[in-house]
């Protein structure tokens, strides 16, 4: 379960926020690449991860029958995620073949998940993208998993657009992107990010006002002083 805090933090941070202070942190490789937001977005995603991971199908076990069985793991990770919890596909970045459909993802959506994640494809994609549940994903594709895609596992350490993602690691996802945040960091990058968005607004007040960047962006000792000022004016 997240803290109220971090979450609260996090509500108010973009991606591009985010991986700065996770780079300030000695972690370069957090944000998914050719993972891209289907459905509108209006909020940040959050939450914490809960994963499936796929290998590439093999014709004579990947046959429409499997999917009878409730152990099957796509399946069974729909019925399990935790409500506020983010379901993350590892595809092998292989959009060809949907990781998930219309059917799928509007369970997901009955049962209270903060999203959808995957570096492969969605079938039913124009349907998806009117959705409220947030999804992101490599693309659309018609053609059904079993094509590409042998589920495996679930709930274990993945890929997903070339980030490694841990169970319980914070999902995080706005209009530009996916960022994985490892958990023990969570807190504190929340903490450290809203900070920086509020310097980086009054920041942007400077430039719009004909600062220039050097000495502003970053500020220097002066500036930073304004900023202090500003920001007790605003009682942040």
């Amino acid at each position: 379960m997240l803290d109220a805090d971090t979450v609260a933090a996090l509500r108010t941070c973009s991606a591009a926020t985010l991986t700065t202070q996770l780079f300030k942190r000695g972690l370069r490789n957090v944000f998914m690449q050719g993972v891209r937001p289907l459905t509108s977005v209006k909020t940040p995603m959050i939450g914490a991860a809960f994963t499936v991971r796929y290998i590439p199908a093999r014709e004579d076990i990947d046959h429409v029958g499997v999917f009878a069985d409730p152990e099957h793991p796509q399946r069974k990770a729909i019925e399990t995620v935790p409500a506020g919890q983010v379901l993350v596909s590892d595809c092998r970045r292989d959009a060809r073949a949907a990781s998930g459909g219309s059917i799928l993802l509007t369970r997901l959506k009955v049962r209270g998940a903060a999203g959808f994640v995957s570096d492969g494809g969605l079938r039913d994609s124009p349907e998806i993208a009117g959705f409220d549940l947030p999804v992101y994903c490599g693309g659309p594709a018609a053609p059904l998993n079993l094509v590409l895609h042998h589920a495996v596992d679930i709930n274990v350490p993945v890929g997903c657009g070339g980030v490694p993602v841990y169970p319980g690691d914070v999902i995080f996802g706005d209009g530009e992107g996916v960022v994985v945040i490892p958990k023990h960091l969570a807190a504190e990058v929340a903490r450290d990010a809203a900070e920086q968005e509020l310097l980086e607004a009054f920041v942007l007040e400077e430039v719009q006002k004909g600062a220039p960047v050097i000495g502003t962006y970053p500020p220097s000792p002066a500036v930073q002083a304004k900023y202090k000022e500003w920001r007790a004016k605003r009682g942040k």
